[in-house]
């Protein structure tokens, strides 16, 4: 009969041993886990905020489009100008 108390005593106190060190351990994995999720959702919102101060590679274009065919007219302007002020002298 005592064979069977020192028995489930060991046992006992394996359970107990395996649950302060398993325990703890659990509890770190899932804050682990959870502060994963919550840098992946902060991630993915920073991704969202710096798209949306960046140009397309289309309005880039566009613009610079405009851009150059506002320079041409200030340079033909500027040849016109200077045409009427050469022939002048």
């Amino acid at each position: 009969m005592e064979e069977n108390l020192i028995a489930f005593d060991a046992h006992l106190l394996w359970n107990i041993v395996l649950t302060f060190i398993l325990m703890p351990l659990g509890f770190l994995i899932r804050n682990l886990l959870s502060e994963q999720k919550r840098i992946d959702i902060l991630i993915n919102k920073t991704r969202e905020e710096v798209a949306k101060d960046y140009v397309t590679r289309e309005q880039l274009s566009k613009e610079l489009e405009r851009l150059m065919d506002t320079l041409d007219r200030i340079d033909s302007k500027i040849d016109r100008l200077q045409q009427k002020t050469y022939f002048q002298e």
